[in-house]
């Protein structure tokens, strides 16, 4: 039976991306950096999980002295880039998925459990949550499995494994909801079920071993639609 669903949160939530690249080129431009990362270039970013490894990655493929862009230096430029996304989110720039606030509310409904896991952090998931619910939505999801809370992120299962002990339960328990193949690789490594509903981002990706995919343009599952596809599993 169908006990816990797993979200992952930027492009499976909401259509966070083109939100998150506004959120970095404004704190590039605040830090005196001649940097712009157009939609092509955070295309091929966005194969990298995590803001500041982003910004590192960025840093040794454009060539650039590493001495001066340390990881404190890292740390406190992606501080910042969340400053002004967190604050994008409160102006209202960011809405669910379509179907993704039916779906959340029927599971409630139906006794079944709700885990956030995601490489984005914490305080992220939380503005995103009280900018497109409310407050109340905090107490819906049981676990918080964040980026900040675990020492290596999506491919890497060990997000989802953190969610499974937290939940205390057997990943045969569990379906995972993921947007894109470094998260499909995350869920299926902890041995999670998984479907995909494609983002503008990640449409075209591998998602081999996926349960099921649904196309950007596809009519988004309910709840009804995960149980028959669990049941398949």
């Amino acid at each position: 039976m169908l006990e816990a669903l797993l979200f992952d949160v930027d492009g499976t939530l909401a259509e966070t991306e083109e939100v998150h690249r506004a959120a970095f080129n404004e704190a590039f431009t605040q830090a005196d950096l001649n940097w712009h990362w157009d939609q092509e270039l955070y295309h091929e970013l966005l194969s990298v999980t995590g803001g500041k490894e982003r910004i590192l990655y960025h840093v040794q493929r454009s060539g650039l002295e590493t001495a001066f862009f340390t990881q404190n230096y890292i740390a406190k430029l992606h501080a910042q880039k969340t400053e002004i996304y967190v604050s994008m989110m409160d102006e209202g720039k960011i809405e669910l998925r379509p179907g993704i606030y039916q779906l959340i509310t029927d599971a409630r409904k139906a006794g079944i459990r709700l885990a956030i896991t995601t490489t984005t952090s914490h305080v992220n998931v939380e503005r995103l949550l009280k900018a497109t619910i409310g407050a109340q939505a905090l107490e819906w999801f049981e676990v918080y499995a964040t980026g900040d809370r675990v020492p290596r992120k999506k491919p890497d299962p060990a997000i989802y494994q953190l969610a499974l002990d937290e939940l205390k339960l057997p990943a045969s328990s569990c379906l995972a909801i993921e947007d894109a193949a470094q998260g499909l690789a995350s869920s299926l490594g902890a041995g999670i079920a998984t479907i995909i509903t494609e983002s503008s981002y990640s449409a075209g990706q591998n998602f081999t071993g996926a349960l099921k995919i649904y196309a950007e343009t596809d009519e988004r599952p309910t709840l009804s639609d995960l149980q028959e596809l669990f049941g398949q599993v």
